[in-house]
This record gives structure tokens, C-alpha cells and sequence, in this order.
């Protein structure tokens, strides 16, 4: 069952239980279970938008911020248009595993897991970069 995100009342992204267990554990190792989780989506990758995640321990102005299990999101307004839906998980696999998207405004992806198209951002496409 995922945790939901929401933003003055409508769902923006939700994060499943695993990547929760995940986000939290990394958290907790770090030594700063106060930093927020960003979720952004930025120009690049096989398709032509790729998705990006790091800590960070303020959010910006604007930005869409809720706490899910006890871990802050943050989501600038412009990645928010692209990733509105969508959901975090952490897939664990022998041939490595990883936090990623599942994405519902994604037409179509690339084999490397961190890149999408919505349809109208196909021309910035490049290789999959690792």
C-alpha cells in the first residue's frame, strides 16, 4: 500500500512502503532524519526528461512539500507538472536495485529506468547514461 503526497488537496505523488523503509533507513544511517527528500525532473536522458533525487534540508520557495511516514518531500513547481501521479519505489533485483518512478504521464521510457518522455519533450532525447 503506497503512502500519499498531497498538495492543498490533490494527490501529487505518492511513495510505496519499500521505498518509504528505504528513505528512512538512509536517513537514520546519515544521522540527519530532518532532511527532505527532493523529486525532480529535468531535461536529458534516452527520452528526453530524466528523473533525479537527493537530500536536501530546507525546501526552496514554491515548492510542493509534504510529509509522508515521516519523511519530507519537496517537488518544485515546474518537475511537478511532469511527475503529478506518479509514484516512488524501490525495486530490489540481482541485477541491482534502486529507487524509481512510476510515472502515468510517461508515453514512453528508456531501458535505463531514469529516463521518460510526456510526448512534447522528445526533442532534447539523448543516450543512456548511467
Amino acid at each position: 500500500m503506497a503512502q500519499e503526497m498531497i498538495e492543498q488537496d490533490t494527490q501529487l505523488i505518492s511513495i510505496s512502503d519499500s521505498a518509504l523503509t528505504q528513505l528512512r533507513d538512509l536517513l537514520q544511517k546519515q544521522g540527519r532524519p530532518e532532511m527532505g527528500l527532493r523529486v525532480f525532473v529535468q531535461p536529458g536522458g534516452c527520452s528526453g526528461m530524466s528523473y533525479g533525487m537527493g537530500f536536501e534540508d530546507q525546501p526552496e520557495e514554491g515548492d510542493a512539500i509534504s510529509e509522508v511516514g515521516g519523511v519530507r518531500l519537496f517537488v518544485d513547481s515546474v518537475s511537478a507538472r511532469y511527475i503529478k501521479g506518479a509514484e516512488i519505489d524501490f525495486v530490489d533485483s540481482l541485477m541491482g536495485g534502486g529507487f524509481t518512478v512510476h510515472n502515468p504521464n510517461a508515453v514512453s521510457s528508456c531501458s535505463c529506468g531514469s529516463s521518460f518522455d510526456t510526448g512534447s519533450d522528445a526533442s532534447t532525447a539523448r543516450g543512456c547514461s548511467h
